[in-house]
């Protein structure tokens, strides 16, 4: 061997330096590849045997020798090395020492290039998956508290005033539909993930007869990339999981304002269980809602990493290049956050205590079926402008004498509009107004339970 000792040393003269080696390493965090690129391997070995570029025997002492190395690496005995940079060349090297020069073959036909596209895209399929279970675990969190809560009644908010009066088995049907949307999302992703890079090789493809179908059915690809310059020098995918995580942590982030705000005493809607919350170290009352204040601040920690990507690709031409290695640690971390904060959540939300008696009060409070009113006002004839007209004067009049528009005598109420009846305290009520709005995606609670039954079908499918 020359004076340089990398398996790609033969045509260089002198070895790294040592600060470059470190530098230029990326083992430290692309070891968690293990496991798909062994799998990787093992259906590279099948297709050059298929293909009668390896013999069968080179082929299954190959298959045996990287059962040996995925042996050691989840064993613990496996000994990874900065000097042979990435997870690839270790464990080829192990696989070599191992098996002797048949361990060599196992590279004909391929390149790192296309090995490490192979398998980020295995190791991603993967994660989208789980993290798919764990949304559809805090889903289901979020249907049964609906269900339980159908009945709830709560302030509804726009610009954070008191808008009508809704439900709290409602307002977690929102949430469930958000997140109905990220997990739509994740599945779309995970079509132009699973599209098989192996076979582009350094950049134009391989002169060996390969058989690309092949590998792609062993490894469950749904097909082929179709272009060996995009298929190892495109990170599309990645970023367009990025992009996905970082709506869907958006989401989770608006999930944890309104739980800190309804956690608080001057809301005092909900209690977070002790477990989930932490204590001041010098104000010995506090109980802080560390869990969603954390999940929203990890928002910004995605969200960051998708410009990252985004910047990382944007001058790059084609076909692979170095910077590339950057992709990693950005992604690992994205799909390690979206994990942990989608554990949490699913965790949390069983466990969290409505407090009904609270929620009720405070829809009390601001006029919150002003809009009612005005809706009575319109099916006695008048139109809506006019009756948003008399609304106002009548909520006008109420704030002056401190008191709710239910609060208000009939008397006082014709004064603003004379044909006012009786029959206008039953959709003055909290319970009028919710019960009135009974159709699909209402707040009504006939309608949550409804919505609740079909979204767990859904979910099931």
């Amino acid at each position: 061997m020359s004076g340089n000792d990398k398996l790609w040393g033969g045509r260089f003269s002198e070895s790294t330096d040592a600060f470059v080696e470190d530098f230029t390493a990326s083992v430290a965090f692309d070891q968690r590849l293990y496991r798909h690129d062994i799998a990787g391997s093992r259906a590279h070995a099948l297709m050059l045997a298929r293909c009668g570029i390896i013999s069968d025997d080179d082929c299954q002492q190959i298959l045996a020798g990287l059962d040996k190395v995925i042996a050691e690496i989840e064993s613990g005995d496996f000994k990874w090395s900065v000097s042979l940079e990435d997870v690839h060349m270790n464990i080829e090297s192990r696989l070599t020492a191992l098996i002797g020069d048949v361990g060599k073959k196992l590279h004909t036909a391929r390149s790192r290039n296309d090995q490490v596209a192979t398998d980020i895209r295995l190791y991603l399929r993967d994660e989208i998956d789980f993290i798919i279970d764990e949304a559809k675990r805090l889903q289901a969190s979020l249907l049964d508290l609906a269900e339980a809560q159908a009945a709830t009644i709560m302030p509804g908010f726009t610009h954070l005033q008191t808008a009508q009066p809704v439900t709290f088995g409602h307002h977690m049907l929102a949430w469930h539909q958000m997140l109905l949307r990220d997990v739509d999302r994740l599945l779309d992703a995970r079509k132009r993930v699973n599209q098989l890079p192996l076979g582009a090789a350094a950049l134009a493809g391989t002169s060996y007869p390969i058989d690309r179908e092949f590998v792609a059915e062993q490894l469950g690809f749904d097909g082929v990339c179709e272009n060996s310059l995009d298929a190892v020098s495109d990170r599309d995918f990645a970023i367009e999981f990025v992009a996905v995580s970082s709506i869907l942590l958006m989401h989770l982030s608006r999930f944890s304002e309104e739980l800190i705000l309804w956690a608080s005493a001057q809301f005092d809607f909900i209690d977070l269980p002790d477990r989930f919350c932490t204590g001041s170290s010098i104000m010995p009352q506090k109980k802080n809602p560390d869990v969603p204040e954390l999940v929203r601040g990890k928002t910004g920690r995605v969200t960051g990493h998708l410009m990252g990507l985004l910047m990382l690709m944007k001058a790059q031409p084609l076909a692979y290049n170095k910077d590339n290695q950057e992709d990693k640690e950005p992604l690992f971390d994205s799909i390690d956050t979206v994990k942990a904060c989608l554990r949490v959540y699913a965790d949390m939300m069983p466990t969290v205590k409505v407090k009904p008696d609270n929620m009720r009060a405070a829809a009390l409070k601001g006029y919150a079926t002003a809009t009612d009113l005005a809706d009575y006002l319109v099916r006695k004839g008048i139109p809506f402008r006019d009756a948003h007209e008399v609304v106002g004067r009548s909520v006008a009049y109420a704030v002056e004498q401190e008191k709710d528009l239910a609060e208000l005598s009939l008397a006082e109420l014709q004064q603003f509009y004379a044909g006012i009846d009786e029959g206008v305290f039953a959709v003055l009520t909290l319970e009028g107004s919710v019960n009135a709005r009974e159709h699909i995606g209402g707040t009504a609670p006939t309608a949550v339970r409804a919505a609740v039954a079909k979204q767990r079908q859904l979910l099931k499918s």
